[in-house]
């Protein structure tokens, strides 16, 4: 009878583990399949995965000359991990925290959200005014190194 009992917590306990690793896991190793925005460039970076940029559950508007993208933010994942604009458009950034406590930044081109919690959303506009590849990512912690990070394409 302590045996099957045992057994059965051990079970409990194995099943609890992979429940948890599988929530902790970031959410970008599945990329859904989606349109390019661009020319279909593939960024790439030494410490970045390449991804064509997508609006993959994003939004994407090209409003009175100001590209609007909607980026999804969570337990250590941007959604999605890569967008492009060209030199000289202006782009607005509408950041939803779907869980935690994160923000959106782009040192390079001097964007940064607020730090938000999650359920909640915060806009930034910029142009884009550098040519290149420039990581976002999120400032909290160690967020960034455990994956929290994506790529904003600027081209010609």
């Amino acid at each position: 009878m302590n045996k099957s009992i045992l057994a059965v917590i051990i079970g409990v306990v194995v099943i609890g583990g992979g429940f948890m690793l599988y929530r902790n896991s970031p959410m970008s190793t599945t990329t859904p399949q989606s349109a390019s925005i661009t020319d279909g460039t593939t960024p790439t970076s030494p410490d970045v995965p390449a991804s064509e940029p997508t609006d993959a559950g994003a939004t994407m508007e090209d409003a009175g000359q100001v590209k609007e993208f909607t980026v999804s933010g969570g337990e250590f994942y941007y959604e999605p991990s890569a967008l492009a604009v060209k030199k000289g458009d202006k782009v607005r950034i509408v950041f939803k925290n779907a869980d935690g406590f994160h923000d959106f930044r782009i040192d390079e081109l001097g964007v940064a959200t607020k730090k938000i919690n999650d359920g909640q959303t915060d806009t930034v506009e910029f142009t884009a005014d550098k040519v290149g590849s420039f990581e976002y990512y999120c400032s909290v912690g160690k967020h960034r190194q455990m994956g929290m990070k994506g790529t904003l394409t600027v081209g010609e």
